[in-house]
């Protein structure tokens, strides 16, 4: 379990440095001036000069990439230009809305996907089984924005349940609390976890066929346990790899895709963040928030790895 934790290790840190470097080249290294972008083009030499000085423009590459390394490093970000306000700050505020977005929207897709794909696979060929794959077609096929609209228009417009958009946030003494701030993430996590939902039933469904079809399930009915017993006491497990893949990409997925439905709902969180950024030219907010993202995705992927080896130890023999 040491090697193959040390190996695991290894990869992540090796791949946040080829996901830095990529990033850094991209936003700085590409032809173009950073500064000019974000000034725009009326102005001064005087002012782009200034202005490269501050964002450090004038050193090296090499220089510029370990500064910004090193200050991630220890936790010190640079100042945004259009927020004048540090981006750590900023995106320590963010994520107040974006995580717990993310987190209720994995755990609705959870609990709705599992459901539905185990069902299905229990009643393979049935009307059960047709009529969640009818219903996971459909999921796949609705735009997470235009399903929030329809939210939109029947829990806060029509039926008045709650708000239309914004979030009040978490402490009351602001206006909020934390029964308003869940209602408020409901609808988005909703909307997002439609589609995420559809994808994971139809995978959960084809993994629980597949180890349905395995010997040592025909073993176990053999000896007497009944299909549904079989089905939660071996099946279920073995099944799982496969579906935790896709889980870790959707939980990433969740973290780094939600600009479009956080502009549709009006909430302060990482993706309306990225999207003023863009607007406003703001290479260094853009830049740093990139790379939260990408540590995200790595980071899931990491813990991916390691549920692989605690649900399946054969994972864990064969990397050693």
């Amino acid at each position: 379990m040491t090697l193959f934790l040390l190996k695991r290790v290894a990869t992540f840190f090796a791949t946040l440095f080829v996901a830095s470097t990529v990033i850094f080249a991209v936003l700085e290294l590409l032809p173009g001036n950073a500064a000019q972008v974000m000034l725009g083009t009326t102005a001064t030499p005087e002012a782009i000069a200034a202005w490269e000085h501050k964002l450090g423009l004038d050193q090296p590459p090499l220089q510029r990439y370990l500064n910004w390394v090193g200050g991630l490093l220890q936790g010190q970000t640079a100042v945004s230009y259009s927020y004048d306000t540090p981006v750590s700050q900023l995106i320590a505020e963010r994520l107040q809305v974006s995580l717990p977005l993310a987190v209720m929207a994995m755990v609705l897709t959870t609990g709705i996907a599992l459901s539905l794909g185990i069902y299905a696979a229990a009643r393979h060929n049935r009307p059960g089984d047709v009529g969640v794959m009818v219903a996971s077609q459909l999921g796949l096929a609705i735009p997470n924005f235009w399903f929030a609209i329809l939210l939109i228009l029947l829990f806060a417009v029509k039926l008045q349940w709650v708000s239309a958009g914004g979030f009040p946030g978490w402490r009351e003494e602001d206006g909020g609390g934390v029964w308003e701030g869940f209602k408020a993430l409901l609808l988005p996590a909703l909307a997002l976890a439609v589609v995420q939902a559809a994808i994971l039933a139809r995978v959960t469904r084809s993994a629980v066929l597949e180890v349905l079809r395995e010997d040592f399930v025909r073993t176990a009915r053999a000896k007497g346990l009944s299909r549904r017993q079989a089905l939660w006491r071996h099946v279920l497990r073995n099944a799982m790899i496969p579906v935790l893949t896709i889980m870790g990409l959707q939980f990433a997925n969740l973290i780094t895709g939600t600009i479009v439905v956080e502009n549709v709902f009006v909430l302060p969180g990482i993706g309306r963040l990225v999207f003023q950024a863009i607007a406003n030219r703001d290479l260094v907010v853009v830049r740093d928030v990139v790379m939260l993202l990408a540590a995200v995705v790595v980071i899931v992927n990491f813990v991916v790895d390691v549920l692989y080896a605690l649900i399946d130890p054969r994972l864990k023999a064969s990397d050693a």
